[in-house]
Order: C-alpha cells, then sequence, then structure tokens
C-alpha cells in the first residue's frame, strides 16, 4: 500500500479547531471514550464469532483492552482485540463524523460555550476526536478481523490532514497511541488512568488492564440485585453509559426469571438529552443477550414516547445468532417491551406520591415534569386504551389558580377542589400562559371561582381528543361549544340580538359561522368560539404552522349583551342606520380575533380603524364649534 495523505472533511476539521485551542474544564474524558470505543468494537467481533467464525486470531489468550503508558517518550497507548477496521472503514471512521457533521452541531458546540464542550462529547459520534484533547499526535495501527484484509496504519497531527498507508499488526484489533502535548503530561501516569478507568469505565464487561492489572471489576452491574447495587454505583454506571455528567433522576433496577428471564437496569435523566426531538436521533436503551451486545439502540425496547430513557436490557431468551433487525421483532422482544413499559409507569407514580425531602429545592417528580411531560401526554394519546388508567395519575397540568408557571395540578387534585356547582373540569389552549390568562374565554369562571387547566404544549390538541373525562368528570374547553351557565340575573339592560345577529351572520358569511349571545362574558364586548366538534382553532394554527393547508376551524362570533358597545351597536341597527353599524361591528370581529394573537388582515383592519377615528375626530371637531 502506498502513503497517501488526505484532508478532513470540514466539520471535522472545526472540531479539531475547538478541541485543539479550546480550553477544557474536564480532559479526562478522552479516556473514557477511547475506551468505550475499544469495547465496542470487542462487542462487534464476539458477534461475529457467533454468527460468522473463521476471523483473524487476537494478540494473546485473553480478548481485552490493553493500556500502557511510556513516561520517558510521553506516550500512552491503548489496544483491543476488537472488529479493527480496513483502509475504507480508517476513512470513514477516522476522516469524517459520521452521523453529526452539520451546522447544527457547530452551532450548538458554539451556544453551548467552549468551556462545556467536554460534557458534548460522546453525544456526537466524536469521542475519538477528543484525542486532540490532550494528544498533538495520534496514530492508529488496525487490522480488521476478516481475513484476507491488509493492516492499516492512520496517522495525523490533528493541522487538517491525516495520511493513510500500510500497517505492521499482524492481530487482529486496533492500537491507538496518542503523543501527549506537553501541557498534558499529567496523563502519562498509570495512577492518573486507573483513577479515570473507576470512574468512568469500571462496569465494561471486557477487562481492561493497566500494565500487568486489571483496573476495572468488569462485572456487569445490571445482573447484580438491585439492593446489592449502592446509589453511587449505579450514578457511576449511569455517568459512563449515557454520557451525562449529572446523576439521573431516577433508577428502574429489576430482574424477572419467568416466565421470561432478563435484567434491566434503565435511568431517567434530570435534563432532557439534546437529541430528544430529533426524529434521526438514536433511541433505545442497550440490548444484551446473555452479555453479548446485540443493540446499542433497541428502539423496539420501549415505546418512542419513552425515549428519554437510558440503560441496559440483558436476556437469556434471545437468540444470539439472530440478526439485529430481526431481534427487535421477537416475540419475546414484544413482552419485555410491555413489561419494561409498565414498570416504569409504576415507579414514576412513586416519584410522584413520594414526599419531597428538605433538602431539595423542588420535588423530583415536578423536575421529571418539566423536562418529559410532554412525552407522557404524548404517551397518553397513542397508548390510553392500554394504558391509560397507569398514565392518567401521571398527568400534570398548569392551572388559572396558579400565581405563574411553576405550580402544577394533578386532575385529581382539580377535581377533588372542584365548588359545589361546578360539573365540569375545564381547560383552555394557549400558545403561552400569558396568551391564555389575557383570554375573554375566562371571565365568567373568574367570576365563578372556578379553576381551569391552562395547555401550553402543541401535544395537548391531541391529547384533548382523546382525554374526554376523568373519573366520570367531563373535561371540555372553555373555548368551544355553547357555554350553558345559570344567568345570574341583574338591573344591567340587555341588547336586543333579534335583528342584529342575523345581519352580523350575514355581514361576516366565511369569516364565522354564526352570531349569537353569549354567557361567557363578564368584562369584554365580544369573543370567538370554536365549534364543538371539528378542528379547533388551535389545531389549525398548529397544522399551518406545519405546512398543512386544508384543515379549518369552523367559528362563532359570541356578543356580551349587556356591553354597552353591543348595546349601541344593536340600537343603531335597530335604528336602520347599518351604514353606520358596518364599521363598528367589523372592528368588532378585528378586536376578537385580536385578543387571540391572530389578525388575519392587519392592513384592513388598520384602515377601519382609521376611518372611525377621522369620524370620531370629526364629529369632535363639530361639537367644539
Amino acid at each position: 500500500m502506498t502513503a497517501t495523505t488526505h484532508g478532513f472533511k470540514a466539520e471535522v476539521q472545526q472540531l479539531l479547531d475547538l478541541m485543539i485551542h479550546s480550553v477544557y474544564s474536564n480532559r479526562d474524558v478522552f479516556l473514557r471514550e477511547l475506551v468505550s470505543n475499544a469495547a465496542d468494537a470487542l462487542d462487534k467481533v464476539r458477534f461475529l464469532e457467533l454468527t460468522e467464525g473463521g476471523l483473524n486470531p487476537i494478540a494473546g489468550e485473553q480478548a481485552g483492552i490493553r493500556i500502557t503508558v511510556d513516561e520517558e517518550a510521553n506516550t500512552i497507548t491503548l489496544e483491543d482485540d476488537g472488529v479493527g477496521m480496513t483502509e475504507e472503514e480508517a476513512i470513514e471512521n477516522l476522516g469524517t463524523i459520521a452521523r453529526s457533521g452539520s451546522k447544527a452541531f457547530f452551532e450548538d458546540l458554539k451556544a453551548q460555550g467552549k468551556e462545556q464542550l467536554p460534557e458534548l462529547i460522546g453525544q456526537f459520534g466524536v469521542g475519538f476526536y477528543s484525542s486532540f484533547m490532550v494528544a498533538d499526535e495520534v496514530t492508529v495501527d488496525t487490522l480488521s478481523a476478516r481475513k484476507g484484509e491488509a493492516p492499516v496504519r492512520w496517522s495525523s497531527k490533528g493541522d487538517g490532514t491525516y495520511a493513510i498507508e500500510e500497517g505492521s499488526r499482524t492481530t487482529r484489533g486496533t492500537t491507538i497511541t496518542l503523543h501527549l502535548r506537553e501541557d498534558a503530561t499529567e496523563y502519562a501516569s498509570d495512577d492518573k488512568l486507573r483513577a479515570i478507568i473507576k470512574a468512568h469505565s469500571n462496569y465494561l464487561s471486557w477487562p481492561i488492564f493497566l500494565g500487568e492489572t486489571q483496573a476495572n471489576s468488569g462485572k456487569a452491574l445490571w445482573l447484580k440485585r438491585p439492593s446489592e447495587v449502592t446509589d453511587e454505583e449505579a450514578a457511576d454506571f449511569y455517568h459512563a453509559l449515557a454520557f451525562d455528567f449529572e446523576d439521573p433522576l431516577m433508577r428502574v433496577h429489576f430482574k424477572v426469571d419467568t416466565p421470561l428471564q432478563y435484567a434491566a437496569m434503565l435511568f431517567v435523566p434530570k435534563h432532557r438529552p439534546h437529541d430528544l426531538f430529533f426524529p434521526e436521533a438514536d433511541r433505545g436503551p442497550r440490548l444484551y443477550a446473555r452479555r453479548v451486545l446485540i443493540s446499542e439502540h433497541a428502539k423496539e425496547l420501549l415505546p418512542d414516547w419513552l425515549r428519554f430513557v437510558r440503560g441496559v436490557v440483558d436476556s437469556e431468551d434471545i437468540s444470539l445468532n439472530m440478526s439485529r433487525e430481526m431481534v427487535q421483532k421477537t416475540p419475546v422482544v414484544r413482552k419485555i417491551k410491555d413489561a419494561l413499559t409498565k414498570r416504569i409507569l409504576k415507579d414514576l407514580g412513586k416519584l410522584a406520591k413520594r414526599e419531597q425531602a428538605e433538602d431539595e429545592d423542588e420535588h423530583p417528580y415536578e423536575v421529571f415534569w418539566r423536562a418529559f411531560g410532554v412525552l407522557i401526554k404524548e404517551g397518553y394519546y397513542h397508548d390510553h386504551h392500554s394504558l391509560g388508567e397507569r398514565i392518567l395519575p401521571l398527568l400534570r397540568f398548569n392551572a388559572l389558580s396558579h400565581d405563574d408557571e411553576t405550580g402544577l395540578m394533578s386532575l385529581q387534585q382539580y377535581k377533588d377542589a372542584m365548588p359545589e356547582g361546578q360539573d365540569t373540569i375545564w381547560t383552555l389552549s394557549g400558545e403561552s400562559r400569558e396568551a391564555a390568562l389575557a383570554s375573554p374565554h375566562l371571565e365568567i369562571l373568574r367570576k365563578k371561582g372556578w379553576d381551569v387547566l391552562i395547555l401550553t404544549d402543541t401535544v395537548d390538541e391531541w391529547l384533548t381528543q382523546v382525554l374526554t373525562e376523568f373519573d366520570g368528570v367531563e373535561i371540555k374547553s372553555i373555548a368551544r361549544g355553547e357555554f350553558d351557565l345559570d344567568d345570574e340575573d341583574d338591573d344591567t339592560d340587555k341588547a336586543d340580538l333579534t335583528g342584529l345577529a342575523p345581519w352580523m351572520t350575514e355581514l361576516f358569511d366565511g369569516a364565522v359561522s354564526s352570531v349569537r349571545p353569549s354567557s361567557r362574558l363578564t368584562d369584554s364586548a365580544a369573543v370567538l368560539v370554536d365549534a364543538a366538534e371539528g378542528v379547533s382553532s388551535q389545531m389549525e394554527r398548529i397544522l399551518a404552522q406545519a405546512n398543512q393547508s386544508g384543515f379549518a376551524a369552523e367559528r362563532h362570533l359570541e356578543l356580551n349583551v349587556k356591553h354597552p358597545l353591543i348595546r349601541n351597536l344593536a340600537a343603531l341597527h335597530e335604528a336602520g342606520a347599518q351604514e353606520a353599524a358596518e364599521p363598528i361591528a367589523r372592528l368588532l370581529l378585528d378586536d376578537a380575533m385580536l385578543m387571540e394573537g391572530h389578525l388575519k388582515d392587519a392592513p384592513a383592519v388598520g384602515r377601519r380603524l382609521q376611518h372611525l377615528l377621522e369620524q370620531a375626530a370629526a364629529r369632535a371637531v363639530a361639537e367644539q364649534g
């Protein structure tokens, strides 16, 4: 093989520049990344041994990861007996960022700030490049596990290029040599590396030898009894697994022996992973079959709405020689998925009922809800037929009665607080809490002292399609359908809409289906209301933003018959002054739209308002004269 020089892809060079020239708060992660890559290579080759056989031999008697330090040469060498690479694979794996070569990746790095970059390592498929945080030159000697392939040597100083030439390795696997930078000589120490391994890679199933001794425990932590695993051990395992420097919010750890045999150690993070809403992001926990890695991301093990869960599942009932694509479609996996989902929901229920500790700033379940509540709502929408009774107690909502967005209320709490005479759980959708609180729809409920659940998540529009009652109490939107409430009679004069309503309905043909009196309003003159059935106006806006046209909400304009403006408008119409009444009526509809925050034709509204102002100014001048 002739030695050749290649240029890095542009996004790789940008990444290397950040790593080489920036200051990092924790450079230790480079070893965690290299060890994790080596363990993954060993998992892959073991799978090939089981499914193909006839592979190149290993260097010694026991497959594993070996790390050596040369203090005099200021180098670290990490070797594995894994799957190795061909020349083509070396170029693909070491010359590009496999899953994250995009502008969004670098925009995220810049937004996070350079000092926070280590927290991103491992989340973008860039673990190998973390070597350049401590090394000014990296060489990789590798030989593919499949026979007939030539050894390859890859080297780079992180200066924009890398060299590929024929290697000398005769056994399968990969050797990475780091020539440490002058400011990274602290890593040329067995004690330093051993401490990093203990902190980040202690529970890898493959042995990690540092010199002549094994530096990790090599125990599959998830196979232990839950009572035998301390919170500290579980947290350390989670850090290495999820590349999260914070402790998990909750651990779900259990073993099942019948009718299936499997163990699971799952975690709920405290905060949303950066890629939670990226459709192309990897999903699902690691799936092992008797400690053999079958899939790094077994998305079929959990429903998509539990995609925030991280962890490991190890089954005794999955065939080792089955392809990764087929294994996720077996009845065994479907049964495990059902059991895992129910157990996670059960433990979330326990978390919700747990008393808040004195040293906690916020109840753990509220922390969870703010991070992942929208996905629990999504879960109810998709699986309410099978899991609805388990999910319902987990739902939380912000309410009118709260002073701000921090308060959360369950449906049971809402029902328990309902005053005598209220027989419905009321909701109101809005783009924000502030927008919802400004809505005229709330006026009569405020007067009654009835609470309202404020819905501001996009998923709420789908949730309320299936969540129509709770414990025998109907759940309805205050902004939909006719609102019939016993009118507390008073001495206020009321407008007669007998002639006005039909005239305005015809005037607004195409904009609203009808004009009718309202029992919702106490202060405002008018409000737009959605029909009881069909697409809501909020859903119409959501679909329009997603470029899905053709969905139109049926609207009704309701008038407050006690309002002076409506009484005067009705009097004008009754007197036959339709020409004077029309611009007022049109501005009334404009005002109702403005209160929703959605004017469809702002210039036309401006012209109508200007015309009325001109008339008012002319009358004022005439009166002064």
